[in-house]
């Protein structure tokens, strides 16, 4: 078993990181004095040998029980217990698992067998990667190795400790995906015949839109988890509508990248690159961006010689809902990408043809209540991004328009929100008793100052009492 002594950088960063919960150094020390091996195990220790953020501090004992390792932790703090069958535990001043080894069996809810007493080697080989199988003895600042996770890393080659132990948890297949997207790996010849065919049944949705999250907010390049999927076989079987894009041409003045699914991926990577402050708005635009071409399966034609599909943003917010109900649990965001899908052309269509206020302001109606026409624009230019034939690589160019869409949705007060209306319900107390009608006036109200760019509150109630709305 390889066994090594980390070298200094990856200790800094170690040390910085532990001088967040100095505590964690006496519970190490406590566990080792008590004849227990405590060790920084999974996705921690890679991220430290890729300099990449810790998110989770995982620290798995060898050496005692379940019942000593509670002792020793309850000297520190009030342990939690809720994860004891699990052989977990926490303590509630740290934001650090503390566990034993254990066996699971096969399956989404399998029986946890605990085993202090389990080999180092026999405990990693259950995770689901080689990068995930290394761990460090806090101890000894000793990286333990067994399976060569740290040449993995050097190779960028994703491959299982232990082919049949990965079939036991088919949400490793999503794990695999992601991965790709984020740290740009790919799998052994091994790990991707084992992908090709392995059962994905017993998942739930929950657990399959997180792992499509993780690919998408985390990545740098999240279409090359899509990729893979399709270089397996497997993007038929869970996108069925994603996977026919590749079948369906396109002009090639306006998109020399080649088929629908090159433009999507292309598309993805660029919007990948637009930053947000809320990771829902982030998760919007890329799905979109992933989305928003599926209409042309059923809308290309060929037209006096050339390729055409007219309707497709329409048809596509359809198919977009029907993609995203396999893989998104969120009500919400389905519904906000299927309405920055169906409106994803209007943005280039009004900035170029130089419209009017009003019709930035209509537009900005459309997308509520949580798009806006800033987020359509970003989705606008990642389209316009995904059009390299040189390469797979998004362009970075920002067309002209897609800056004089922005700055005259600004001019109109439209960019992040729609317009508020001047006449709110308080406003006709008195005038109209509450019902329907009471609704439906203020509906006429609004759509008339939109229309007429009325400012002034009393001349809006002056003009629907002339037009006769009331």
């Amino acid at each position: 078993m390889n066994c090594i002594k980390i070298n200094a950088k990856i200790q800094s960063l170690l040390h910085t990181l532990l001088l967040r919960d100095p505590i964690i150094i006496e519970i190490v020390d406590a566990i080792h004095a008590a004849g227990g091996r405590a060790l920084l195990v999974g996705g921690a220790v890679r991220d430290l040998i890729l300099d990449r953020p810790v998110k989770d501090f995982d620290c798995e004992v060898h050496g005692i029980s379940l019942k000593s390792l509670e002792v020793i932790l309850n000297g520190f703090g009030r342990v939690n217990l809720i994860g004891k069958s699990f052989g977990v535990l926490r303590v509630n001043c740290l934001d650090v698992d503390w566990s034993l080894p254990r066996i699971d069996d096969a399956g989404r809810k399998p029986t946890v067998h605990l085993n202090a007493n389990l080999s180092i080697e026999n405990a990693f080989m259950r995770r689901d990667l080689t990068i995930n199988a290394m761990g460090i003895d806090l101890h000894t600042n000793t990286l333990i190795d067994p399976f060569d996770g740290m040449s993995d890393l050097t190779t960028k080659t994703l491959r299982a400790p232990n082919i049949d132990l990965f079939l036991h948890d088919p949400l490793r297949f999503f794990r695999v995906m992601q991965f790709i997207g984020r740290f740009d790996m790919y799998p052994d010849s091994a790990l991707n015949e084992c992908c090709k065919n392995m059962s994905l049944d017993g998942i739930s949705k929950e657990r399959i839109s997180l792992e499509f999250e993780k690919l998408l907010l985390l990545s740098r390049a999240p279409s090359l988890g899509i990729r893979w999927l399709k270089s397996i076989g497997r993007l038929k079987d869970l996108l069925p509508e994603l996977d026919a894009t590749s079948d369906v041409p396109q002009d090639p003045d306006w998109h020399p990248e080649g088929n629908v699914f090159e433009h999507s991926m292309q598309t993805l990577d660029a919007a990948s690159c637009i930053l947000y402050t809320s990771n829902y708005d982030m998760l919007a635009l890329r799905y979109a961006a992933l989305c928003h071409d599926l209409g042309k399966v059923n809308t290309t034609k060929k037209v006096n010689g050339r390729w055409h599909s007219f309707g497709h943003a329409q048809t596509g917010a359809k198919f977009a809902r029907a993609v995203l109900k396999r893989i998104v649990i969120k009500k919400n965001l389905i519904y906000d990408v299927s309405v920055l899908v169906e409106h994803h052309m209007a943005a280039g269509t009004i900035a170029l043809q130089q419209v009017g206020l009003v019709r930035y302001k209509r537009l900005a109606l459309k997308l509520v209540p949580r798009m806006n026409l800033h987020i359509l624009a970003d989705l606008a230019l990642a389209d316009s991004q995904g059009r390299n034939n040189a390469s797979n690589i998004p362009l970075t160019k920002v067309p002209e328009w897609v800056l004089l869409f922005k700055d005259t949705a600004k001019k109109a007060g439209v960019l992040f929100h729609p317009e508020a209306p001047l006449l709110r319900g308080k406003d006709l107390m008195g005038v109209l008793a509450p019902g329907p009608a009471f609704g439906l006036l203020l509906h006429k109200a609004y759509q008339l100052q939109i229309d007429e760019q009325i400012a002034d509150k009393e001349e809006l109630k002056r003009r629907i009492f002339t037009k006769g709305i009331l």
